[in-house]
């Protein structure tokens, strides 16, 4: 299948390093410098594209949704810090019949978490005694906190039950690809759950499975529901 690439840093040249395993081309490689105001979203450029992901800048992240998908290719996004913009994207997805699949994070390790930590909020949702924090740390150049991932963990304890108040903090520094931990405390003990990447390639294998799986499929879908379906 041909891969459409939104967004050309870090990520994405990882992304077509490893997509021949996941039996992709990259034919097509947009950013700054070719799309600033989308302009490389054109048909001519996207004929013979099966699948796009996006890797970009929050800012662009619904704009390139629009238009890729009215040009009836489906999407990976994995740039974070767009929500706030969610309901527009999936009203494009639903209009132009194509397929979405969206995760704060595509580590399996961590979609495994987000599951791992609202059982354990689940379980000690009626006990009263135990206060809770969630933590990350990530690089310098890393532009939303708390991020993504941090922000999903939180919600994921919520809708299990969990109502009390989540101390939520966040680091920047150095080259550290990520780490996230949530915590349960009381005068008895201490439960610590945490998940330490040990570089972007757990990231950019996930995306490339879920580009897999979305080529052909339509409707909005979170990545951890297809992983675990």
């Amino acid at each position: 299948m041909n891969l459409a690439l939104l967004g050309y840093g870090k990520m994405g040249k990882l992304l077509e390093q490893l997509a021949p395993e996941y039996d992709f081309t990259v034919t097509l490689k947009l950013d700054e410098f070719n799309n600033a105001n989308f302009e490389g979203i054109t048909a001519a450029n996207f004929r013979g594209v099966d699948v796009a992901i996006d890797f970009s800048i929050p800012s662009a992240v619904a704009e390139n949704a629009e238009r890729v998908s009215s040009l009836g290719v489906s999407l990976v996004v994995g740039t974070t810090g767009w929500l706030g913009q969610a309901d527009r994207v999936k009203a494009a997805i639903a209009r132009n019949n194509t397929g979405l699949v969206w995760s704060p994070n595509y580590s399996i390790g961590v979609n495994a978490f987000f599951r791992i930590v609202a059982e354990a909020s689940r379980l000690l949702k009626e006990e009263p005694s135990y206060g809770s924090w969630a933590w990350e740390i990530h690089h310098s150049t890393k532009k939303d906190a708390p991020s993504g991932t941090l922000l999903k963990l939180v919600e994921e304890m919520k809708l299990a039950g969990y109502a009390r108040t989540v101390d939520v903090s966040s680091n920047r520094a150095g080259a550290h690809p990520g780490t996230h931990e949530v915590g349960f405390d009381s005068a008895a003990d201490t439960i610590t759950l945490r998940h330490t990447a040990r570089g972007r390639e757990g990231f950019a294998r996930g995306a490339l499975k879920a580009a897999q799986w979305v080529a052909g499929r339509t409707g909005y879908h979170e990545f951890a529901d297809i992983l675990f379906q």
